[in-house]
């Protein structure tokens, strides 16, 4: 009986077009993404029946170490420009970086009213732990340390901060009370469970803009599903999922300070 089934599903797979067996999409995301990428995908599969999209989560620059080093990653979807732009410069994605919104940072605490709080105020002692991604592979923390240097608090608050691998994992500190406050992305701050807390929007002019984009690998360079996400990332669509939560789109209203 055995057998037969497996004789069975030998001759099923020979008639399923190549087209049908490659349908799986891979893709790797910033963790700022999560979870707008998840409804972005739901929308994707919704409009495309038998597509299946799997997402990776982690800090870009670690993302894209992993691509170079073979990951069997079709699409990566960075936090900022200069990681895909170096895959595409090195020959490792087949399609060039295309934006598809800017992040902005937040203040924001389980246990602080960080609505009332701005950066000046991260220099008070009383403030233990504060807690940003690293800036050494995650563009959140870049921008972190750039608005804190602007805001003259950066040689203040070095003592006290603690790092996490990504904006996720700021998040998680943040609320678990392993930091006081951290800088996260507007993108998780307005999410449920987190939004009731309130938050504080960074000014954007204190920091480099969080332009993120997405490319194709090159891997992925004869995916049909790849360069069928690809276009609808640059829907209005998906526009409306980005902006709905918490990124800056194009020809839309930019988030208050």
């Amino acid at each position: 009986m055995k057998r037969l089934r497996r004789l069975l599903l030998l001759t099923l797979a020979l008639f399923v077009s190549p087209a049908v067996l490659g349908q799986q999409l891979t893709v790797a995301a910033a963790s700022s993404l999560r979870p707008t990428l998840d409804y972005l995908v739901d929308a994707y599969e919704a409009q495309n029946p038998g597509h299946q999209v799997e997402i990776i989560y982690g800090s870009s620059g670690r993302l894209m170490a992993q691509i170079i080093n073979g990951a069997p990653f079709d699409v990566f979807m960075s936090a900022d420009m200069a990681f895909p732009q170096n895959l595409f410069d090195e020959g490792e994605a087949t399609s060039t970086p295309v934006v598809y919104g800017l992040g902005r940072i937040v203040l924001w605490s389980a246990h602080l009213n960080a609505a009332d709080m701005t950066l000046t105020d991260l220099a008070d002692n009383s403030i233990r732990r504060i807690a940003i991604a690293q800036p050494s592979v995650a563009p959140y923390g870049q921008r972190a340390q750039e608005a804190m240097t602007a805001a003259g608090v950066w040689d203040a608050v070095q003592p006290r901060l603690v790092f996490a691998e990504n904006i996720s994992q700021v998040a998680q500190m943040s609320e678990s009370g392993a930091a006081d406050i951290g800088l996260i992305a507007l993108s998780l701050a307005i999410q449920p469970g987190l939004v009731e807390r309130g938050y504080h929007l960074i000014d954007a002019a204190l920091h480099q803009p969080l332009e993120q984009g997405f490319v194709i690998t090159q891997r992925a360079a004869d995916n049909a599903q790849a360069s069928s996400f690809s276009a609808f990332l640059q829907s209005e669509t998906a526009r409306d999922i980005f902006y709905d939560n918490g990124f800056d789109v194009p020809g839309k209203p930019a988030a208050e300070q």
